[in-house]
């Protein structure tokens, strides 16, 4: 059985679509024996990740499937592995680094809200 990640890109649509959009890049991790029925089992994950919820405005909240962006094969999987790459150039290196920072302060006080529940 060979190990294989997808990356499916989702729209977010809240009610009537009036705000700025939001999209949804998933990695999954797929078992199969072979890229065939990777994509095959990537195509039945699309189908049922597309949903409707409601809020408690009792405003829909949509995922809608955009495209499978990526279907590759992992060499092993063991600690440490490296499952995904992406290579930016961006025009600010600065304010980049600096979101960097903030997302990596949010990993961290959301590890300690979580501890703290379960203490």
């Amino acid at each position: 059985m060979n190990w294989y990640v997808a990356k499916l890109i989702f729209r977010i649509t809240f009610g009537n679509g009036n705000h700025q959009p939001q999209f949804d890049e998933q990695l999954r991790l797929i078992s199969a024996p072979g890229e065939k029925e990777a994509l095959r089992k990537a195509k039945k994950l699309i189908r049922e990740e597309q949903l409707v919820l409601e809020n408690k405005n009792q405003s829909a909240i949509r995922w809608d499937f955009i495209d499978m962006t990526e279907l590759y094969q992992l060499d092993e999987l063991k600690d440490g592995s490296e499952i995904y790459c992406n290579i930016l150039e961006v025009n600010n290196a600065e304010e980049y680094i600096e979101m960097s920072h903030q997302k990596a302060l949010l990993i961290g006080q959301n590890q300690q809200t979580s501890v703290t529940k379960t203490i």
